[in-house]
């Protein structure tokens, strides 16, 4: 399937700022799964920018700015091609080992609720019972479209009736890590982050889990099914906080506001 990505982040402050530095991560990479045909990197001022890798093998692109600044708009466009994969991630930089992705993180930490939720799916086989967690976490909770809560953990969002797919997929990792499975954040883009119910798109997460003699499997609880060719895998992390498109500081006083404009669309098989 070829799906094309115009993505906009426009950062604007209610005094101007005397310095920006970002960290983005908005490239895909070239993987046995994806072919990226096309891809555009856009910052409407003057920036210097420095292009790398991140300790979990993602691309990085370190975004300097000097002001005084009073707004931004850092866009991303272009097509990716995905083959078939059923799931299974293949040919993907993979600089840790699979072990690490057990580790917790203050927002994908579990409680006893979690636990207990975990421990609840009856299938034995590894890979059955992942699909089933999955499942079990899109009918648990209503998909809200909105852009996520910032900082929302796992177990504050456990206990919410209606949450974005961010929160699924850090409940899903926090589960699975309670079953011994190794489970990572993963953000990118699909045509299911379509936010047409409020007009408030936002960057798609979902999660892998590790799965011995397979590997890396990817899992979507907001659909309740393995990623597919609808889906550009762009960043990995332990946590949606160290795969977020964007992140970084200001040096400068008042507030800022963000918007985003996404639009992720599907060009045929």
């Amino acid at each position: 399937m070829r799906l094309s990505v115009d993505h906009r982040t426009i950062y604007r402050f209610s005094a101007p700022q005397a310095r920006l530095t970002q960290l983005l991560r908005l490239i895909p990479e070239d993987t046995h799964d994806q072919s990226v045909t096309g891809w555009n990197l856009h910052v409407d001022c003057d920036a210097r920018m420095r292009h790398g890798r991140d300790g979990f093998g993602n691309r990085v692109t370190m975004l300097y700015v000097a002001g005084p600044i009073s707004d931004i708009e850092i866009a991303v466009s272009g097509e990716v091609l995905t083959h078939p994969s059923n799931g299974i991630v293949h040919g993907a930089q993979e600089p840790l080992p699979p072990a690490l992705f057990l580790r917790d993180t203050p927002l994908t930490r579990a409680d006893a609720e979690i636990h207990a939720f975990a421990a609840d799916i009856a299938e034995t086989d590894p890979v059955a019972r992942l699909h089933a967690l999955n499942m079990a976490i899109k009918r648990r909770f209503a998909l809200d479209h909105g852009r996520p809560i910032a900082g929302r953990t796992a177990i504050e969002a456990f206990a919410e009736g209606s949450v974005s797919s961010r929160d699924m997929a850090q409940v899903f990792i926090a589960a699975a890590r309670t079953l011994g499975v190794a489970a990572r954040y993963v953000s990118g883009y699909s045509p299911v982050c379509q936010a047409e119910a409020d007009g408030r798109p936002a960057p798609h997460g979902w999660a892998e889990a590790y799965v011995d003699r397979l590997g890396w499997v990817a899992f979507d609880p907001s659909t309740g099914l393995s990623a597919d060719t609808a889906y550009v895998r762009v960043a990995v992390a332990l946590d949606s906080a160290g795969a977020a498109p964007v992140a970084g500081s200001r040096l400068g006083e008042g507030e800022e506001t963000l918007d985003v404009d996404l639009h992720v669309g599907r060009n045929g098989q």
